[in-house]
């Protein structure tokens, strides 16, 4: 199990995502309803490193892309 922020460092380090932050990683957690389970550990958020980075590794990316503006029949 790795926090958050080890999350982000990690897939940066393994080369999985050239950029992440813990932030964007809650973010994800949150949005994303296949998102790996998350645990709680006092006030901390975890996740199974083993679990998440195929996750990422798989997910992608759409940096910049506008939602606003996209079909809803889609």
């Amino acid at each position: 199990m790795v926090s958050f922020r080890e999350l982000a460092r990690r897939l940066v380090a393994d080369g999985i995502v050239p950029t992440m932050t813990h932030q964007r990683v809650s973010q994800l957690a949150k949005q994303e309803p296949d998102f790996p389970p998350v645990v709680e550990i006092g006030r901390s958020k975890a996740v199974d490193y083993r679990l998440a980075r195929p996750w990422f590794a798989g997910r992608r990316s759409r940096q910049g892309e506008r939602t606003d503006l996209k079909d809803t029949e889609e």
